[in-house]
């Protein structure tokens, strides 16, 4: 028997298996018997059981209303109706909305007509923020999107540093060969201005303004907001104050007025809002401005910082009307930082509106290491003002000049009488930032003068020698109320012979100079193209202990197979005046 164990024991797990298999061969046409009740049942279906939702799992993206009560105290106390509506996946994707102030390039000027430039200076760096994002998408930015002077001056240059507060900017100025034009040349003018050491910074006192309304439901919406106004809150002490006020629908105060070390508290705060509901910005600005104001104090820098999309849709919501708002808010001391975020529905005009009318400043955050730049390696330039109201004015020596066009700055030009007028708003500049402005020059004389000399055209003045132009800026303290000003003439001295002795950081700007305008469409760069933006940036990088640079020269990579630009006669917007 011992010896028939084997057979036996294969001949049973093969009855076994085929046991199992008719199981399995009965049970399928069990399912598929339908009797007649079942039949009846199949044709009017119970209403189905509510889903058992999981706690394990994440919830969905998905309040869509929004309404702000006001406990007894006056705080602001953030409800959200929750809705679920999963889209089809048939649907196409949402309309891109997206605004840009517009703007054509500054055309070329004839010295013997207009021999005077004048505009407001910028600190401004979101147009360069908006341009990466589309790049990295693999896609041009919109033209009316570009604009030169923001991403000139995205990046630090070692320019000549002030010696005090009181003379808060020095000046560094050269004259060189034009890359892309060998019969003109640049002007090449930069402004550094005064950095306050960090253990010696002001106080500040701040309110965040934080759009939670539905657009802001996206990943590099407020999720992001939150993550980036993490790494303002770590720079903040004992000394600091921080309030947040948010905006949907409603506006409500989530937050009072709280010690800056007490960072659990503003942190929780932060961490419980959730995007929904319409978007009514113009009440959020109104209601931040009144807690700033009411909780205002001399001894700080009092300022709202606002982050949003800019796709304000109820209550003030027109560019112009909160133009005059914040404008008319000024007055008070509080200053305005506008950080904008996200994509599809970006709304650049209201953000460049209200940077511009409220003496602040605005920055684009695509990503978390943009966040770091403008609010902990540059937290001293984006809060901390050293000269208000900043002006630059340049006139040109018809003897020696017949033609120059500003290079950017579209939406900073100033009239010419608007310099010495104090009663007129210009920018702001903050501690340690670095400030370009670049013009292209025709010599009198040069092939590449576009104009003919007027037959019966009066000369004009003649200025000294071999001088160029004459620089004049004209700016306040943030405490002083008259204006005061630097003067100094552009000559001999400041011209050098060739490009490549021109210094690295000036050489680096004009590659930064050529990108913007080919990104622009501009028509006065010749030949030149993205092939030659790349080999100048990539030789005159130098010192880069961030990365930026080198995050440029992929920048123009990037550039250089993105599909071709649009026709030059697309509409653009206008930025209200």
């Amino acid at each position: 028997m011992r010896q028939n164990h084997p057979a036996l024991r294969a001949r049973f797990l093969r009855a076994a298996s085929l046991t199992v298999l008719g199981f399995a061969l009965f049970a399928a046409a069990c399912q598929q018997t339908v009797t007649p009740d079942q039949k009846k049942s199949e044709a009017n279906p119970p209403p189905p059981a509510p889903p058992v939702q999981d706690e394990a799992m994440p919830e969905p993206a998905k309040p869509a209303t929004e309404a702000f009560a006001l406990d007894g105290s006056g705080r602001g106390i953030l409800a959200a109706s929750k809705m679920t509506a999963a889209a089809p996946s048939f649907l196409p994707p949402p309309e891109n909305t997206e605004k840009y102030p517009g703007g054509k390039s500054n055309p070329v000027k004839v010295v013997a007509q207009e021999p005077v430039s004048t505009f407001s200076i910028d600190v401004d760096t979101a147009s360069y923020g908006v341009a990466r994002r589309y790049l990295g998408q693999g896609a041009l930015p919109p033209r009316d999107a570009v604009r030169v002077e923001e991403m000139i001056n995205y990046f630090d240059y070692a320019y000549q540093l002030p010696q005090s507060r009181e003379t808060p900017f020095a000046t560094s100025v050269q004259v060189y060969p034009t890359p892309w034009n060998k019969d003109t040349l640049l002007m090449h003018i930069g402004i550094k201005g005064y950095d306050i050491p960090k253990m010696e910074r002001p106080a500040v006192n701040l309110v965040f303004l934080i759009d939670v309304s539905g657009s802001m439901d996206e990943p590099d919406k407020l999720p992001l907001v939150k993550k980036s106004l993490r790494l303002l809150v770590d720079q903040l002490n004992s000394s600091d104050t921080v309030a947040m006020v948010v905006y949907a629908g409603n506006v409500g105060t989530v937050l009072e007025p709280t010690p800056g070390n007490e960072k659990s508290k503003i942190l929780a705060a932060l961490d419980k809002l959730e995007a929904g509901g319409s978007t009514a910005g113009g009440e959020g600005i109104r209601q931040a401005y009144a807690l700033a104001e009411q909780h205002l104090n001399k001894g700080k820098i009092n300022r709202v910082v606002l982050a949003t999309d800019g796709d304000f849709n109820v209550g003030i919501s027109d560019p112009k009307r909160l133009e005059d708002f914040v404008a008319h808010e000024r007055d008070s001391g509080v200053l305005l930082t506008c950080l904008g975020f996200g994509g599809g529905n970006y709304n650049d005009v209201t953000m460049q509106t209200l940077a511009q009318a409220g003496n602040g400043n605005a920055a684009f955050i695509d990503t978390l290491n943009e966040a770091r730049k403008v609010l902990v390696d540059e937290i001293s330039g984006t809060l901390f003002p050293i000269a208000k109201d900043v002006k630059i004015q340049v006139e040109f020596n018809p003897a020696t000049v017949a033609e120059y066009r500003l290079i950017g700055y579209e939406t900073r030009l100033l009239d010419r009488t608007d310099f010495n007028n104090d009663k007129v708003d210009a920018g702001d500049v903050g501690a340690g930032h670095a400030v370009t402005a670049i013009y292209e020059v025709t010599p009198k004389g040069s092939a590449a003068q576009l104009t003919d000399s007027l037959r019966y055209g009066a000369a004009g003045p003649q200025g000294k020698g071999d001088e160029l132009a004459f620089l004049r800026i004209r700016y306040k303290l943030p405490s002083g109320g008259a204006s005061k000003l630097i003067e100094q003439p552009i000559g001999a001295k400041e011209r050098l012979a060739s490009f490549d002795a021109v210094p690295e950081d000036v050489r680096f700007a004009t590659s930064v100079a050529a990108f913007g305008q080919l990104l622009k469409g501009d028509t006065h760069l010749g030949k030149m193209d993205f092939a030659d933006v790349l080999g100048i940036a990539q030789n005159a990088k130098g010192k880069d202990p961030f990365g930026y640079r080198a995050e440029f020269v992929n920048l123009v990579r990037t550039a250089q197979s993105a599909p071709p630009l649009p026709p030059l006669e697309q509409p653009t917007g206008a930025l209200p005046q």
